[in-house]
């Protein structure tokens, strides 16, 4: 990663033009700011820069449990595509007490040499989060440093939120979480060992377990695109707890129809949702549940075509 990843208040080498956010999902309202920070940077040879946080500050706040839309090392890889080239990612118990008046003068002033600032139309900093898009604006006028905000960015006629999000991967509407983070949803994770039962159907899977802190989508089996050396297969994965033959947890489990290469076990495979197929069930055999695979895979296949 050529992304310089920064987790303390240091000093910046150069001037800077920074994004402000938690950005836990790198949705399209995410990706505006994002933008803007790197565009400014781009006219006035300026560091484009973000600052965000390692947790929510709701966590930490309010004890609430605020599950991610994407890993850490998802949130740094998709931030350097944008051509950010260097990431404050802070404990947020170090700066939580911070006034907005002293976030402003030695945080964006003295630690980034800031010269513009950028953020969300929700944007909230300092202590018991006082400060606002508005308050940014009026304090950094006072030191010389020019800020921007970006609008509410709409899906379907209704502000894009990361909570939005995280509802509609935990319902399944895949379709439309993809729509408002720009991308598909997925994971980029290890394989691991299973049961090989879909081996000796001839319908070999790629086992993976879900990772701890983020949204777990709504139980069943999607459409998905599989990635394994730059080549994008066409995938059916089942994310559950297996209700036939039981299982350890949340697993992911895909199988790629038309792939026939090499065993895939501990390396890192992307996957990526496209669309729900159905919900998870408990079959009365395993042959029954082997002809529902190949039948899942055909609609998944017919998905995969019309992308």
């Amino acid at each position: 990663m050529k992304v310089k990843i920064i987790k303390q208040l240091e000093y910046s080498r150069l001037p800077t033009s920074v994004a402000l956010g938690y950005f836990d999902g790198i949705h399209l309202g995410h990706k505006a700011v994002i933008r803007d920070a790197v565009d400014f940077a781009r006219k006035n040879h300026l560091i484009p820069t973000v600052f965000t946080l390692l947790q929510s500050p709701r966590k930490v706040l309010f004890n609430e449990k605020v599950e991610g839309v994407i890993t850490i090392s998802e949130k740094l890889r998709l931030i350097e595509e944008m051509g950010i080239d260097q990431v404050y990612i802070i404990d947020f118990t170090e700066i939580k007490d911070i006034t907005a008046e002293d976030f402003v003068s030695y945080i964006l002033k003295d630690c980034f040499h800031a010269r513009h600032a950028v953020c969300g139309f929700n944007y909230h900093f300092g202590k018991c989060a006082l400060g606002n898009r508005n308050v940014l604006k009026d304090l950094c006028n006072d030191i010389g440093i020019s800020t921007s905000s970006q609008r509410q960015v709409l899906y379907q006629d209704i502000p894009i939120s990361s909570t939005r999000i995280r509802k509609c991967i935990s319902d399944g509407d895949i379709t439309s979480a993809n729509a408002m983070l720009g991308r598909k949803y997925g994971f980029n994770l290890p394989v691991v060992h299973g049961r090989r039962l879909g081996r000796s159907w001839g319908t070999p899977t790629l086992n993976q377990f879900f990772p701890k802190g983020l949204v777990c989508p709504k139980f069943g089996v999607y459409a998905s695109e599989v990635t394994v050396d730059g080549e994008t297969f066409c995938g059916v994965t089942d994310i559950g707890i297996k209700p036939t033959v039981g299982s350890n947890g949340v697993v992911i489990e895909t199988w790629m129809p038309d792939y026939k290469g090499r065993d895939l076990y501990d390396e890192h495979i992307d996957i990526r949702l496209t669309e729900f197929i159905r919900q998870e069930k408990k079959f009365e055999s395993l042959d029954e549940l082997k002809r529902e695979i190949l039948r899942n895979g055909q609609q998944a296949k017919e998905i995969f075509l019309r992308r």
